[in-house]
């Protein structure tokens, strides 16, 4: 993978579907325009902040696995086991099946499924994505910048037409009357604009397949960010262009209904083909990424060996692959993904506070000098430090059950990796001794 395919894949995972059916949360907190677009605008920014740290950290360490390789390189190993341990049975996976989900729902909007025909629906889109990964890297990250490629194109038509053809609908719309903007409400309203920007760091997994990692990541990242910030602020506008400050805080389907109001029912059969294109960028991506993590594990000993079995001809990790399929097949087929998944994504953000925390452990032990960081360091990582935090105790503040419920989740890692240490630990003293027994006279 190159530049143009990696940059695709972080546009690709970010701009899911969430962008285009409930930016609800931020206009409720944040009542005015303006507020509304500066909320983006530094959601961005934030987002930044973090990939650039991430961005620091694929450059030390350009190798298959991201986020796990640097924790395991940072902090002691259990942390990064914890990490995959999560993404494998909840954080990732589940993700996977809710996007499929969303993506089913909407073409039964065409096709008219019951509820198990959109459940067996989303369970073959995984299917296909994941045929597609194990094909090859190639043809991979090809369907990658084929979809990213369309998802923008779509997007700048999208906001052309409410731009363009919505002059007369923006006209009858109320002007909203100036209302103050507290700390707290634009803070929150910034932790859920952040959660619109989830998925970023995926691009890092996959670097033992990318050309000049070291390089190419750090610069995918970076440019993703920026791609996906001007495409949220766009949007936004062009939602506030068309519709009520009041009608955007209730919508749950805010492009459709914008759209509608330009073109009538047509408008709504537009979206939901947008929708479905861009939900179909996000799995291809997030099907990329994810197996590369299980197979780094499994060559440090922390899963199935299998996992890091390569197919002979594709030289893709086609098991790990399998295994992501099937967990994410049952969970999309069970309906069981919402009750992890929303009570263990939080939890992500507590492992980038541990990452922007890393710059500062890195920096201390005198052999690491910063490079993308090196013109804001330590201001850049700080900021992603405090607000990766942030984001994670407000979380817990607000559902402390549900947060303390999906940490004892994560948690229940912690004696299947001692398990597994040890049994790996145990394995390699076997070989060394029989090695030793083999070359006695």
């Amino acid at each position: 993978m190159g530049l143009n395919a990696a940059a695709s894949m972080v546009v690709g995972i970010i701009v899911g579907v969430s962008i285009f059916v409930q930016p609800t949360e931020v206009t409720r907190l944040v009542p005015t325009g303006r507020g509304i677009i500066l909320v983006w605008i530094v959601s961005g920014l934030l987002t930044l902040c973090a990939a650039l740290v991430c961005a620091e950290l694929s450059w030390l360490f350009p190798e298959t696995g991201g986020v796990y390789v640097f924790l395991k390189r940072i902090y002691p190993p259990p942390l990064a086991f914890l990490w995959g341990w999560a993404m494998f049975w909840s954080m990732h996976t589940g993700i996977l099946s809710a996007i499929a989900v969303v993506l089913a729902r909407y073409a039964g909007y065409f096709f008219g499924l019951s509820e198990i025909g959109i459940r067996a629906l989303a369970v073959a889109t995984i299917l296909v994505v994941s045929f597609v990964q194990y094909l090859g890297v190639k043809p991979g990250s090809a369907v990658q910048v084929t979809l990213t490629t369309a998802k923008l194109a779509a997007i700048a038509v999208l906001c052309a037409l409410l731009f363009t053809l919505g002059d007369a609908v923006h006209a009858s719309v109320p002007a909203s009357a100036a209302q103050p903007i507290h700390i707290e409400s634009f803070g929150l309203a910034v932790s859920a604009g952040l959660f619109s920007f989830g998925g970023w760091h995926m691009v890092s997994y996959i670097a033992g397949e990318v050309r000049n990692p070291e390089r190419t990541i750090p610069r995918a990242l970076v440019l993703g960010v920026l791609i996906v910030t001007a495409c949220y602020t766009l949007l936004n506008a062009a939602y506030l262009y068309v519709m009520p400050l009041s009608a955007v805080a209730s919508s749950t389907r805010v492009a459709a209904d914008a759209m509608e109001r330009v073109l009538g029912p047509f408008g709504g059969k537009t979206i939901t083909v947008i929708i479905i294109v861009s939900a179909l960028g996000a799995l291809n991506g997030i099907a990329l990424a994810g197996p590369r993590v299980y197979y780094a594990m499994a060559q440090d000993g922390l899963a199935f060996r299998w996992m890091a079995a390569l197919h002979p001809r594709r030289q893709t990790p086609y098991l790990a692959i399998a295994a992501q399929a099937l967990v994410a097949c049952l969970l999309a087929a069970t309906n069981s993904y919402r009750a992890l998944f929303t009570r263990v994504i939080y939890t992500e953000w507590l492992f980038f506070a541990l990452l922007a925390a890393g710059i500062f452990i890195l920096h201390r032990r005198g052999d690491y000098k910063p490079k993308f960081l090196a013109f804001a360091y330590p201001l850049l990582p700080a900021i992603s430090l405090i607000t990766s935090a942030a984001i994670a105790i407000n979380q817990i503040w607000a559902a402390p059950g549900n947060s303390v419920l999906g940490l004892g989740l994560i948690l229940l890692g912690l004696p299947v990796y001692f398990v597994w240490s040890h049994r790996s630990k145990t394995k390699v003293r076997s070989q060394a001794t029989a090695d030793a027994d083999h070359r006695l006279p």
